[in-house]
């Protein structure tokens, strides 16, 4: 059975969350993955938080290799075909990347995480925003106005903050030149 076999209404994809996953759990799994290969990838990958089963087939590799064809085609696919232990999805998301912030060096942000890019493969991570774990943030609330008015922010040194900024910075003229081009 092809994916172009089977047709699925619009309105099913509208049900609310938990019935849509009590009502895939007796489906098909052929039926399954042409409903999650409705979805484009952002979709795809937060369907894959809804429930275990869910996790399993929005992972599937038939269906990251498929949604890779649709969007860059046979050649593409070809060309880039995953080797070894990587999977479609690992080679969807460099070639998205890729295409979203280019293929040279950069410093990019994801969310509150910075990391260096080449080629949409990511290197390395190099630090986040988001406050270590067992951190304490200290509020007004939590300390009182006077002490929390005197209290010195932790620095989290000046290489971060350079890096934190140049991330920021390409980021704001990837959207500038995006705008521009529109």
């Amino acid at each position: 059975m092809g994916w172009g076999d089977l047709h699925i209404s619009s309105r099913l994809l509208r049900l609310p969350l938990l019935f849509l996953c009590r009502s895939m759990e007796r489906l098909p799994v052929e039926v399954c993955l042409k409903i999650l290969s409705l979805l484009d990838h952002q979709n795809l990958a937060t369907a894959q938080l809804v429930c275990r089963k869910w996790k399993i087939l929005a992972s599937d590799d038939t269906l990251w290799s498929y949604l890779f064809t649709q969007r860059w085609g046979v050649d593409h696919a070809t060309f880039f075909a995953p080797d070894g232990s990587k999977l479609w999805k690992d080679v969807y998301a460099v070639q998205d990347r890729g295409d979203r912030v280019g293929l040279g060096l950069k410093i990019i942000r994801e969310g509150d995480d910075y990391y260096l890019v080449h080629q949409g493969e990511i290197q390395r991570h190099l630090g986040s925003r988001r406050p270590k774990t067992g951190e304490i943030i200290h509020s007004p609330a939590t300390v009182g106005e006077e002490e929390f008015s005197n209290m010195v922010e932790p620095s989290s040194g000046i290489l971060d903050k350079i890096l934190f900024f140049i991330g920021d910075l390409e980021s704001a003229s990837v959207h500038a030149k995006r705008s521009r081009v529109l």
